[in-house]
C-alpha cells in the first residue's frame, strides 16, 4: 500500500486548479477593494471630508485589490496581507459601533479558516501554485 499523503500527492501532480475557497476570498477582496475605492474617490471632492481619511479609504482599497491578485497568484504573503487588511478594519471599528466591530471579528474568523484550510495551505505551498 502506498501511504502518500494528500499534501504530497498534490506536490508531485501539481495543483492545476485554484481551491474554491481561495477564488471566493480573493473575488471579494478585489470587488471590495474596487467599490470602497471607487465610492471614496467623492470624499476628495466633499469639503467636509478629512483628506487624511479620504487618502487612508483609498489605500485600503488599492490593498484589499493587491490582496485579491496576491491570492490568485499564490503568494503567501497575500495570505497575511488579507488578514492584516482585516485586522486593521477591526481597529478602525473599535472606534465606531459593536455591530461594526463585531461584523468585522467574524469577518476575520471566516476569511482565517478560508485562508488556512488544508487545501489552501497546499496551493500557497506548492511552486507556482496552480
Amino acid at each position: 500500500m502506498c501511504s502518500t499523503s494528500l499534501s504530497e500527492k498534490v506536490k508531485i501532480a501539481g495543483m492545476k486548479t485554484r481551491p474554491l475557497p481561495i477564488i471566493i476570498v480573493a473575488t471579494l477582496f478585489i470587488i471590495v477593494g474596487v467599490a470602497g475605492f471607487l465610492y471614496h474617490i467623492k470624499d476628495f471632492i466633499d469639503p467636509r471630508a478629512k483628506l487624511y481619511e479620504a487618502l487612508l479609504a483609498e489605500l485600503l482599497g488599492i490593498i484589499a485589490i493587491v490582496c485579491g491578485i496576491l491570492l490568485l497568484r499564490a503568494n503567501n504573503s497575500g495570505r497575511w496581507l488579507s488578514i492584516a487588511w482585516v485586522l486593521s478594519h477591526i481597529l478602525i471599528s473599535a472606534f465606531n459601533s459593536t455591530s461594526e466591530l463585531i461584523a468585522h471579528i467574524v469577518l476575520l474568523a471566516v476569511v482565517s479558516i478560508l485562508l488556512f484550510l488544508p487545501v489552501s495551505s497546499i496551493y500557497f505551498q506548492v511552486p507556482g501554485g496552480k
